[in-house]
């Protein structure tokens, strides 16, 4: 069951930065809680080691600025003291000192790069334990619509680096604003003017900085899609699913020239961006650096009229140059913090989206056995962004022990009739009733756990035989004998004991050691997860479409005394399979128009009639 995550505590959406007020924009950037709270759920540890560490690093840097004065000057008087080698200990000492201190300052920089990586590691794969929580928490209604799969890869793209990446730069910003104290403290000593300067020197580039993150987050909003089709065009030619059909119809060089038009299209977007970002941040640097020669000026002044010493001179200048450069680095700091929480809202969007389909206060205990069984009472239902109706006013039955099978064509919504049991939707209209109580008064854990089902489009996992079996019911024991009893009902028994490793051989090519299944014998292992659920009511949707003949008669042929008591719904196109039902219901464009045994069916000579002999006839 998936983790609950609730983040309403959380900023809004920002779809239009650029509509944002100041004010918006200040609260943006300072609204931290989000990555803190990932970090301080995944790696508490590391972000409390880091900030004292961030804190004398951003010490260290006044001490070696000072010490270097103190050189300088002691270097000075010896000169002119006509005795240079009397002050050389001095000197000396002063030198060592200055070693060590850039010493504690590189082992202090390795110490928190280690300790930044890991909390980085440990931190996104928190977030994609997060992002997968909430995708086996969300509806089956979700995984068919586009937009789900734009959200998803906006969370994928941010979430594994942005939550650590803002921690980390908020960590800076301690270590930048003890720096940036200790030189505004040092530099105001010598003028009240020189903070203004450095100030007014680091505007243009934040400002500039600012702009283009609102460019290129829009820019990378409004192309989830094109990227997503980027991806898709790879896959389709490096993954196995379509290798045959791309080597035997060609397809390699048409798919390669759609991928290859997508990327340079958004590559060509992305450089003109990155051009227009360079022009700009060239003349921001530029209009700086004439700051910082107003400010150099005022140091070299100083030391021409004899108001400061050579050592002062060279200290206040590295105070300056590293002072500018760390407002520059605090203020672009704010600006990465304003970017990741503006790039961080596509996490939280994710994280907001709410399932459909809600849970009883009080859910209701279902019966074993069942009672009354199962039932359709005026069933309608439509997709989502759908507006035909895809059932009208279905009714069926199902009673304990009974098998029924639904029968039609193509897109007459068999499938859906099966998917809304399972409770993967609710009905837009009626209900279906479970010993007369309606399913959404149970829990949808409960309600999925009296259904063993195998759906057309089975799932095929890369593990052993035994558990591909297995997680038919994590129930069971996973080396018990209930598995090789399920793969004997759905007559597979016989192929897995001939692997190399029997059931502990690996299925599938998508690994070393890796054996394959046709898609009939894969079929039969989806039974054999059926069977093994002790659920009461079995489904099976297409059970044997990729079967042969022979295959489908030893699934079939003890049937009933496969299913031990439990109903079953069969949903097929094979009328040898529907024959064993003991009612069965034809569906047409999403309307049951007929219903009744077999032997009633094709007496009345209706559709379910000519659909039997027009299959009867091609085996004649």
């Amino acid at each position: 069951m998936a983790r609950p995550i609730d983040f309403k505590w959380g900023r809004p959406r920002t779809a239009a930065p650029e509509k944002l007020s100041p004010r918006e924009r200040l609260r943006l950037t300072f609204d931290v809680r989000l990555p803190l709270r990932l970090a301080w759920e995944s790696a508490p540890k590391h972000l409390v080691s880091i900030a004292p560490l961030k804190v004398i690093q951003g010490v260290l840097p006044l001490a070696s600025l000072y010490l270097m004065k103190v050189i300088i000057d002691a270097f000075t008087f010896a000169v002119s003291s006509g005795d240079p080698m009397s002050q050389l200990p001095r000197v000396v000492f002063y030198i060592v000192i200055a070693g060590l201190v850039g010493a504690l300052g590189t082992v202090l920089g390795g110490i928190s790069g280690l300790i930044g990586e890991a909390q980085g590691m440990i931190v996104g794969d928190h977030v994609q334990g997060l992002i997968q929580d909430k995708c086996l928490d969300l509806d089956l209604e979700f995984f068919e619509d586009p937009d789900y799969y734009d959200t998803l890869q906006r969370a994928r793209q941010e979430g594994g680096s942005r939550p650590v990446r803002t921690v980390q730069n908020l960590t800076a910003l301690v270590e930048g604003v003890v720096n940036l104290v200790a030189m505004m403290g040092l530099l105001l000593s010598f003028s009240p003017f020189m903070g203004a300067v450095m100030f007014i020197a680091a505007i243009p580039s934040v400002f500039m900085r600012l702009k283009y993150t609102d460019i290129r987050y829009r820019w990378q909003r409004e192309r989830t899609e094109r990227n997503r089709m980027v991806g898709a065009y790879d896959a389709l030619m490096s993954g196995l699913g379509h290798a045959k059909e791309v080597r035997l119809y060609q397809l390699g060089g048409l798919l390669q020239d759609r991928w290859l038009e997508l990327r340079r299209s958004l590559r060509g977007e992305y450089l003109d961006l990155a051009r227009q970002r360079t022009v700009a941040g060239f003349w921001a640097q530029m209009a700086g650096a004439l700051i910082v020669f107003g400010g150099v000026v005022l140091i070299a002044r100083g030391a021409l009229l004899g108001a400061i010493t050579v050592g002062s001179m060279v200290m206040y200048y590295q105070a300056f140059q590293r002072g500018l450069s760390t407002l520059r680095s605090l203020m672009m700091g704010l600006a990465d913090l304003y970017e990741g929480n503006l790039f961080l809202t596509n996490l939280q969007e994710f994280f907001q989206q709410t399932r459909r389909i809600s849970e009883p206060a009080l859910p209701k205990p279902i019966a074993r056995p069942i009672t009354s069984g199962i039932r359709f009472e005026g069933v309608s239902f439509r997709y989502p962004r759908c507006e035909k109706l895809v059932l009208k006013d279905i009714d069926m039955t199902l009673a304990p022990g009974e098998v029924v099978a639904v029968v039609g064509e193509n897109g007459s919504g068999k499938t859906t009739m099966m998917k809304l049991l399972c409770r993967l939707y609710d009905p837009e209209n009626g209900r279906i009733l479970l010993d007369g109580v309606d399913l959404r008064e149970y829990s949808t854990l409960a309600v999925r756990r009296e259904i063993g089902v195998i759906f057309q489009d089975f799932a095929r996992y890369p593990v052993t035989a035994r558990e591909n079996i297995w997680f038919g019911d994590l129930t069971k024991e996973v080396d018990g004998a209930d598995i090789e009893e399920a793969a004997r009902r759905a007559g597979i028994h016989d192929t897995i004991t001939g692997l190399p490793k029997g059931y502990d051989t690996l299925l599938g090519r998508w690994f070393k050691g890796g054996e394959e299944l046709s898609i009939g014998q894969w079929q039969k292992i989806a039974l054999a997860r059926a069977f093994l659920r002790d659920s009461q009511i079995i489904v099976l949707d297409e059970p044997t479409s990729s079967m042969d003949a022979r295959s489908e008669y030893e699934v079939f042929v003890h049937f009933r005394q496969l299913l031990k008591g439990r109903s079953a719904i069969i949903v097929s196109h094979r009328f040898s399979t529907v024959r064993l039902a003991d009612r069965i219901y034809v569906v047409e464009e999403g309307r049951v128009i007929e219903h009744g045994s077999h032997e009633d069916l094709v007496r009345a000579d209706g559709v379910y009639a000519k659909m039997y002999a027009l299959q009867a006839a091609a085996f004649r």
